[in-house]
């Protein structure tokens, strides 16, 4: 009876113990499973290039696997949380903006194939452009139209194109913006995201408002740089703080007026941070001393220095990852690189008609395009300078493969400028130029432009060009040009004058005033044909005949009207005009002088065609050749000699048929028919400063392609060895010539564009 007893003691002791074990192990599995991970928040400041130093930090944090469940950002802070929250790692970031050309993306600066052949000459020689209406001059709303930074933002976040709230993207999302008439800040969580994002990092004075819905919107840092209170209202546990912001400087550092400004700016934001930096959990703050927002060409480092603080703050990251789940690494998203399109529709067109925009898009509906044809077509719609922005969205087609394009473009209201540039070289000398363009003169798809040049050798030019795109446009031109140089006497007078005796120069007055009208069609989108007609008075004198033994004063060679049809074909996709890296460029002209009145009395028909053709390759980023190879002839009459060809010297602007040759003096060499090649090795040793070294060959004489001259061994050559810097006046350069032919060497001086 003991030993049941004992027993049923002991049976019923185990019993205790096991259900308590039991329960202990059920309240700690229920315990473990009411303990849920902290939802984790992410924030990410304004500060321009300084804002790299996220990239850093994502890094970091995509290397722990912590999986963060919301985003907030600011200007910079947006473009990348954005991108981050579309599905981007911090390596494929990383891996992006070290391969983007901040310089031309900010400034949007589009290659200079995208614009008209009318804008492309206008780029290339202008110094200063500024609104002028009302006979006032005014400054642009901004520096850029955000356009570029648009095109890549949307082209980056195409795969999450169709969420419209942001908080169902891959990881949920807002930005900041300010509100321009109001000042209020706004929180853009739902909308287009590429747009959002855009208005959100719109800096004042750099980038142009951006229009949503019934709001005009600026930068977010305006307002709220660092959103860090509106994260947590989100219901975030964790919040990680990344701040790029500056710190105040001292007077050692304040030292001109954008600094001082800079530093004013900086006093609401970084007092400001005094509050809202207590309100993160893991605050990181990288080192950005040494930067500031203008910084792009030093994005490395700064993405090198947001690691760094990053792991400063290792061990709380390693805390957070425990609380947390584990995450996979994001995949590589690889973008989209070919569209479908299948329709169009353009809002906001007023002037311009629908066949123009298309014409310019380069589109047409139901056509496969590579993605890169698509962004190029739109940058050479915004290249003609008449639409401020085009805001595109691509929405799959319903039932079918592709896309239909919607856009919206906000036609640009400034419609007359004034332009400067100045210029000097050793033809025309000293010039300054004024030029008055206007846009929308007489019709809504014109432009006219007139160029007036005071200095040594007045001159004038006016350009007007009613645009139709891919269909028949028209122009006008009219150009007035004179110089006053010793030149080859054989470009004046016939062999056979007696006044050749003894006579190695002419110290001539050359004057051109020619006025063109022409029909122009664009061909396998980059081919340019014009046909016209021209009429040409053509005057050549000189005061002094300068020979060996004699002098003659007030002598005409030349004062003839000239008439004629004119073909021009042109193609010019060159990278840059001045030093171009890679491209190919055409002009072919083929001239048919039919009449002429005045001091030509023995005239009869005669034509003159040319060809210039021109090739450039970069062996790298710093060293690239150009290739060249002209030639001309002309048939017919020999009545004059003013028109025939003319080499020597240094230019880009020479009229009729001269051309540059390295080694010999302006217009030293002469005939009616040449050919010349040139090569030119261009290293630029710093950015925008170039070494130059260039070897032409030539021959040229009456007859050329009669004689067998043609491909035979050059009689003539020249090398050069310059120095060129690119400046906001143009090319700063110094070229020493010489040909071996002669033993004689000159050197050539040129500042500013040419014009």
């Amino acid at each position: 009876m003991k030993l049941n007893l004992t027993y049923t003691l002991k049976s019923i002791s185990l019993k205790l113990v096991f259900a308590l074990v039991v329960l202990t192990m059920s309240f700690s599995v229920t315990t473990a499973q009411d303990v849920k991970a902290p939802k984790i928040g992410l924030v990410l400041s304004g500060g321009g290039a300084k804002g790299f130093a996220h990239i850093g930090v994502l890094k970091v944090i995509d290397s722990l696997g912590i999986k963060v469940d919301y985003i907030a950002g600011t200007s910079m802070g947006a473009i990348i949380g954005s991108l981050y929250a579309s599905g981007y790692s911090g390596k494929q970031l990383e891996a992006m903006f070290n391969n983007i050309d901040f310089d031309a993306l900010i400034n949007d600066k589009f290659p200079r194939e995208f614009k008209p052949f009318y804008e492309r000459e206008n780029a290339e020689k202008y110094a200063v452009s500024l609104p002028f209406q009302k006979f006032k001059i005014t400054l642009p709303s901004a520096l850029s139209r955000g356009q570029s930074v648009y095109n890549l933002l949307y082209q980056l976040m195409l795969p999450v194109n169709e969420i419209k709230d942001f908080e169902k993207l891959p990881i949920p999302f807002f930005c900041i913006a300010t509100d321009m008439e109001t000042g209020e800040s706004i929180l853009l969580d739902k909308g287009r995201l590429a747009e959002a994002v855009t208005a959100s990092a719109a800096l004042p004075s750099l980038f142009q408002p951006v229009a949503i819905g019934n709001r005009v919107l600026i930068d977010g840092g305006v307002t709220n740089n660092f959103p860090v209170e509106k994260l947590r209202a989100k219901g975030m546990d964790v919040i990680i703080g990344v701040d790029v912001q500056d710190a105040l400087k001292d007077r050692d550092y304040l030292k001109s007026a954008p600094d001082i400004l800079l530093q004013i700016n900086n006093f609401r934001t970084i007092n400001l941070m005094k509050a809202k930096a207590p309100l993160t959990d893991i605050y990181i703050k990288p080192d950005i001393t040494d930067f500031s927002v203008i910084s792009f060409n030093k994005g490395r480092s700064i993405i090198t220095n947001g690691e760094v603080a990053a792991r400063v703050n290792l061990p709380e990251l390693l805390k957070l990852q425990h609380k947390t789940e584990t995450v996979v690494s994001k995949p590589f998203i690889q973008l989209v690189d070919s569209l479908k399109i299948n329709s169009i529709r353009v809002k906001g067109k007023e002037r311009y008609t629908r066949s123009f925009i298309l014409g310019k898009l380069k589109l047409k509906a139901e056509g496969k395009i590579e993605y890169s044809d698509f962004t190029k077509g739109v940058n050479n719609l915004i290249a003609t300078n008449n639409f401020d922005t085009f805001r595109y969205y691509l929405e799959p087609t319903k039932g079918a493969e592709g896309y239909n394009l919607r856009g919206q473009v906000i036609e640009s209201d400034v419609t007359t400028f004034l332009k400067l540039g100045v210029h000097y070289d050793g033809l025309y000398k000293s010039a300054l130029l004024a030029n008055l363009t206007k846009k929308r003169l007489l019709f809504d798809n014109d432009i006219a432009s007139f160029d007036f040049v005071l200095g040594d050798n007045t001159r004038y030019n006016f350009n007007y060009f009613i645009d139709k795109g891919y269909y028949l446009s028209i122009g006008i031109k009219s150009r007035y040009n004179q110089f006053n140089k010793n030149v080859n006497p054989l470009l004046a007078l016939d062999e056979d004058s007696p006044l050749l005796i003894g006579l190695n120069k002419i110290d001539a007055e050359v004057s051109d005033f020619t006025n063109q009208v022409y029909i122009q069609t664009i061909f396998r989108k980059d081919f340019a044909l014009q046909l016209g007609g021209e009429h040409k008075r053509l005057k050549v004198t000189s005061e002094t005949l300068v020979s060996d033994d004699q002098q003659e004063d007030d002598v005409t060679f030349e004062n003839t009207d000239y008439y004629s049809v004119f073909g021009n074909l042109k193609f010019d996709n060159y990278d840059n005009a001045y030093f171009p890296k890679s491209g190919f460029y055409f002009n072919g002209d083929f001239h048919l002088y039919l009449e002429a009145s005045g001091f030509n009395t023995r005239f009869d028909e005669f034509s003159i065609t040319k060809v210039d053709l021109g090739y450039a390759f970069s062996f790298t980023d710093k060293m690239a050749l150009k290739t060249e190879a002209n030639g001309g002839f002309k048939l017919g009459d020999n009545s004059t000699t003013a028109l025939g060809f003319g080499l020597g010297g240094y230019g880009n602007n020479f009229i009729n048929n001269f051309y540059s040759f390295y080694g010999y003096d302006y217009l030293a060499l002469s005939g009616d028919s040449f050919v010349k090649a040139t090569m030119t090795l261009d290293y630029e040793v710093f950015k925008k400063h170039h070494i130059l070294l260039a070897a032409n060959y030539a021959n040229i004489e009456d007859g050329l392609f009669k004689t067998g001259n043609l491909l035979s061994t050059p009689d003539y050559s020249g090398y050069a060895l310059g120095y060129s810097l690119e400046t906001f006046l143009g090319p700063l350069e110094a070229k020493y010539t010489y040909s071996p032919e002669t033993g004689d060497s000159y050197w050539f001086f040129n500042l500013g564009f040419w014009f």
